[in-house]
């Protein structure tokens, strides 16, 4: 279920599914200790391509945990294509469920987990904690969703699209000019 911080979007529980998978039959009691280490920012998330990097606090300790994700497909990458129009598409809940229903989900889908802790399952807090991170960030920028699966690195000839190319959801507020932002026309 997703929780009122993570995953308020579509895109978004994919990230808390991770976390919460749905196969899962009996509560994991991590789950409320990773919500809470993300919640209180004790998690700081770096993506480097289809790795994200999470350095979380816990307490005194501080650790790692790189989470890999696999490339998407390209019929899914066609289907999310072909569902974008206009010159800045917005990646909405419901581009999210035509493309689901399509049989191209977005979901991420794990290709390597590690944490510098000693619990050595992959599921320990810290990548828990990371998850939710994701989805939180997710949640405020859809195209992440996309960008750490290479939705946006067209190989063609050794050429890449960078993900500053995809459609923007947000303005920065430091790429406005105030003089010409508040300027009144004579």
């Amino acid at each position: 279920m997703a929780d009122g911080d993570f995953g308020c979007t579509a895109w978004g529980r994919d990230w808390v599914r991770l976390a919460q998978p749905l196969r899962q039959t009996r509560p994991n009691p991590l789950l409320p200790r990773a919500r809470k280490l993300a919640r209180l920012g004790e998690v700081q998330v770096t993506i480097d391509g289809r790795v994200v990097r999470g350095v979380v606090r816990r307490g005194r300790s501080t650790y790692v945990a790189c989470i890999e994700v696999a490339s998407m497909s390209t019929e899914t990458i066609a289907s999310i294509t072909g569902r974008l129009y206009g010159a800045r598409p917005l990646l909405t809940d419901e581009v999210h469920r035509a493309i689901t229903e399509a049989g191209h989900p977005p979901a991420p889908v794990l290709a390597g987990v590690d944490c510098s802790c000693p619990d050595g399952t992959g599921r320990c807090v810290h990548v828990l904690a990371v998850c939710y991170e994701m989805a939180r960030h997710v949640d405020d920028d859809p195209r992440l969703a996309l960008a750490v699966q290479d939705f946006f690195r067209v190989s063609s000839g050794g050429t890449s699209v960078s993900a500053g190319a995809s459609p923007q959801r947000w303005t920065a507020l430091n790429a406005l000019d105030p003089a010409r932002y508040f300027a009144v026309p004579k």
